[in-house]
């Protein structure tokens, strides 16, 4: 299992008080695959810039995948970068991975609200349980990036992967500010053309 799985299966299996957003959800999976590749040796920081290391064999397709997406030749990206380009669809990518997998029992594309979306019991998902009541400080801080808990306060004691984890909650509290200046463009919007008619 993966971190971006694990925290795929707790965003559909957890009940919590708003939907997650799936612009949200796809940020902080980029944010996890880059943590899986960061532990795996493929890559490494320099400041808050991604240096592929060597390529690593990676069992899993969706982090291979990330893994051959690296910018390989430099300049290299920014962690903020790679969140914004890899993470781009990457929560409907990963329900399908799971639905292919045989992970979900039914499934119905939209937001994540509880029962959209059942669970299959199976190892990967008791894997990913586990994670969550243990309170695993990464698993954690991206749920909480996205919404689903607040922040348990444990730090997951790498440097780097404290710089991934501060990148996905400034691209999220992002999108969020984009999504509301929308929402405001629109309402002028809608007034002036209702002050047409």
């Amino acid at each position: 299992m993966t971190t971006p799985r694990d925290l795929m299966i707790t965003a559909i299996g957890v009940t919590y008080e708003r939907p997650v957003e799936q612009g949200d959800l796809s940020l902080a999976l980029a944010g996890a695959e880059l943590i899986d590749l960061l532990r795996a040796g493929a890559v490494a920081l320099d400041g808050d810039t991604i240096v592929p290391d060597h390529q690593a064999a990676i069992p899993d397709r969706l982090l291979a995948e990330a893994s051959g997406a690296l910018a390989r030749e430099t300049p290299y990206e920014s962690v903020g970068d790679w969140l914004w380009r890899r993470g781009r669809g990457l929560a409907a990518a990963y329900l399908t991975a799971l639905e292919n997998d045989g992970q979900l029992i039914s499934e119905r594309r939209g937001l994540f609200h509880a029962g959209e979306a059942a669970l299959a019991d199976s190892p990967d998902r008791r894997q990913a349980e586990e994670r969550w009541q243990s309170d695993e400080p990464v698993l954690a801080a991206l749920a909480s990036a996205v919404g689903i808990r607040a922040a348990n306060g444990l730090s997951p004691a790498d440097d780097a992967v404290e710089i991934v984890l501060a990148t996905v909650n400034d691209a999220v509290l992002e999108l969020e500010g984009i999504r509301q200046r929308l929402a405001v463009e629109q309402a002028a919007f809608d007034n002036i053309w209702r002050g047409s008619i």
